[in-house]
């Protein structure tokens, strides 16, 4: 028997050859509004991978009073034609489908930004996430906004996309049929033959301008989980009705709402989270319908897909953040090698990263939306070097990796009897044990290629030139630093001392995050979820400000769970001790007021320092004397600047051993320069 993944499925007129799809999401790499070459390469890398098809934009905007939230594509305006033609091309001449979702966004977006205009939607009720209060559509709103549905469907058809989306939940089309969304009492509301009156119009009016053969589908929310909300028996009925008529031809089945950060968690889970918590469910709405059935909501195991599809849950399955993680994912399974497959960890870094700086990326593979200069297949290098690794964090271990993809000889030193350094402080939550993963492929890829890791291996410089190693990586990270107080960093613990469990604070503690990231706010969750009364104490304006609005939402239920107090614009300034306990001052930096907390334990998150002390030992033996040609690592072409002639390797430190910063800067760190040794 085949693998049922492998199959080809047909979807009205289109064969696609296998049944993994990319569903449709906005990684915000438009340029203007158009999918230009970094949104275009993004695809054709999955088209390449095998996907049977790649669905763009999360969704493309089909009006000016629709302004982006999120990096929208442009669908209103004709100059994306061409564009969309572009990448249709690319994607097709490499074997896959493309097709495209359209939205009005309706009241889930802002009115302060691009034209100026009002926000619109049924009726005037304020999104929670996006804030903005919408004006009641007028008559000539909505046949305005029909219009341009249909204008947009049409400019996708002329681009050579093989069908469309729309998008039919949380925005302007489905918040007309959904009750908790139109309060109307006007021949646009009330009763559902009502409410449905904008939707069919929009999808008659497509169909009016685009033809028969065209494929349009929807991604619907059959259950929307919300007070006063469509019921599955609703969605049901919906759907029936959507059948009957003839008006689409696949149904992509979704759950949930996503008005609020901690309803999206729901609709599209986080790491320490259910996998595939909608499965069941979409399997009975195929079992209730004729129409094809597509379906993604953290399907990121082979496994599961297969099993989705074997079961007759889906007809295709939607793999889309683990083919960010790894666009090739299909070919590994057709080639028999799904052991060598990427993991997607459920970080969620994506999504996050998408509100907090504007472009989709995932956590430990660099080279996504980056295909124009980072590869996601190593090419073996035309001479064999010794690449001398010191720390097996991940920038380390994707040093080595890469290293040993081109085929040289590669040596990994770490002080720990083990691979991962702050990962595996960070996977100690066990919320986030997933992200184990990032080390557990790596340390597996680098046993399929014949690297050598030497555990329990303190490297100094005297080992190091003994290896006489041609390239030495410095990957040896950093150790907590503490924050400049007026007296008392002697009597403090950090979030490290937490996570690794070295202290395990009870009774009343504060914890001061001067930081803002993951780490502090885990060892917080850590602490709260003991039993402790905590206060987390932050000089930010908002809690865990380096942290997006999906990966705070388990972070602010354990905080409300457990009473946590937050304290904001406030910095310690001294702990003290006082009568067994600890006194200390906080103050902001709008005033000279202090008040003073009594507490048992005081920890704090300050970031860390690099453990650079190798790397200053090395410098004056290396070619490069540790230097960088950063326009050449922008443009990500190799390292050649050799200004000691008495050098006798390159020598490159990357991650924390440089500064503060991530697990994705760590890994991108080490594929732009390693990439061409």
């Amino acid at each position: 028997m085949g693998d049922p993944l492998l199959e080809p499925f047909q979807l009205k007129h289109l064969t696609l050859r296998n049944r993994i799809f990319s569903s449709s999401h906005e990684p915000a790499y438009a340029e203007a509004g158009m999918p230009t070459d970094r949104y275009r390469l993004y695809h054709e890398e999955k088209a390449k991978g095998g996907v049977a098809l790649t669905m763009t934009a999360g969704s493309a905007i089909v009006a000016e009073d629709s302004p982006a939230a999120f990096g929208n594509l442009h669908a209103y305006d004709d100059a994306i034609v061409p564009w969309i033609q572009r990448l249709t091309d690319g994607v097709h001449e490499h074997g896959a489908a493309c097709m495209i979702q359209l939205t009005h966004l309706g009241r889930r977006t802002g009115w302060s930004h691009a034209d100026w205009l009002p926000v619109v939607a049924p009726s005037p009720l304020r999104e929670p996430a996006h804030r903005a209060i919408p004006k009641e559509a007028e008559d000539w709103d909505i046949e305005r906004i029909i219009g341009k549905y249909a204008d947009a469907a049409e400019r996708m058809q002329a681009g050579g996309m093989d069908g469309i989306e729309l998008e039919s939940y949380g925005h302007l089309f489905d918040a007309w049929w959904s009750p908790a969304t139109n309060r109307r009492s006007d021949e646009w509301g009330g009763e559902l033959e009502n409410r449905l009156r904008f939707p069919w119009r929009v999808l008659e009016a497509i169909r009016a301008r685009v033809g028969s053969r065209f494929i349009v589908g929807l991604r619907m929310f059959i259950d929307e989980s919300l007070p006063g909300g469509l019921r599955t028996e609703d969605g049901l009925e919906i759907l029936g009705r959507l059948e009957a008529d003839g008006l689409v031809d696949f149904i992509n089945v979704a759950r949930g709402a996503i008005d609020t950060d901690s309803a999206l968690t729901n609709v599209i889970p986080i790491h320490g989270m259910a996998a595939a918590p909608h499965l069941d469910f979409a399997g009975m709405v195929r079992a209730s319908t004729s129409l094809p059935v597509l379906h993604a909501a953290k399907i990121d195991d082979v496994a599961t897909a297969r099993h989705a599809i074997a079961e007759g849950k889906l007809d295709l399955v939607g793999m889309t953040r683990a083919q960010m993680a790894d666009p090739h994912l299909v070919n590994k399974i057709i080639a028999g090698r799904e052991a060598e497959i990427r993991p997607c960890v459920g970080a969620t870094y994506c999504l996050d990263r998408i509100y907090e700086a504007g472009e989709a990326l995932c956590i430990h593979n660099a080279a996504t939306s980056r295909e124009e200069t980072m590869p996601h297949h190593i090419e073996p290098a035309a001479q064999s070097r010794r690449v001398v690794v010191v720390g097996a964090g991940p920038g380390g271990l994707e040093a080595a990796r890469v290293a040993a993809e081109r085929g040289h000889e590669v040596i990994v030193l770490e002080a720990m009897p083990w691979a991962g350094g702050q990962i595996r402080l960070a996977a100690r939550n066990p919320r986030r044990v997933d992200l184990a993963g990032i080390v557990d492929w790596r340390v597996d890829e680098l046993d399929r290629l014949g690297a050598d890791i030497r555990y329990d291996t303190f490297a100094d410089r005297e080992l190091v030139l003994n290896l006489q190693p041609d390239v030495v990586i410095v990957a040896t990270g950093g150790l907590p630093q503490l924050p400049d107080l007026q007296g008392g960093e002697e009597r403090v613990a950090t979030s490290w001392d937490v996570l690794g469990g070295d202290v395990t604070p009870a009774g009343r503690v504060l914890f001061y995050d001067d930081n803002g990231t993951h780490s502090a706010l885990s060892a917080a969750e850590m602490i709260a979820r003991s039993g402790a009364d905590l206060e987390i104490v932050t000089p930010e304006r908002m809690l865990g400000i380096e942290v997006g609005g999906m990966n705070h939402v388990p972070y602010a239920k354990a905080f409300n769970e457990t009473e946590t107090r937050v304290t904001l614009n406030q910095r310690v300034r001294s702990v003290r001790p006082e009568t067994g306990e600890l006194c200390v001052e906080i103050g902001s930096d709008q005033t000279d007021h202090r008040t003073v907390r009594h507490v048992d334990h005081v920890v704090v998150d300050y970031g860390t320092l690099p453990m650079d002390g190798l790397y200053f030992d090395l410098k004056a033996h290396s070619k490069n004397l540790g230097a960088v040609d950063y326009t050449a690592l922008i443009e990500g072409r190799p390292q050649q600047l050799a200004d000691n002639p008495e050098g006798t390797f390159q020598l490159f430190r990357i991650g924390d051993a440089v500064a503060s910063r991530n697990i994705h800067a760590a890994i991108y760190d080490a594929l732009r320069l390693v990439k061409d040794l």
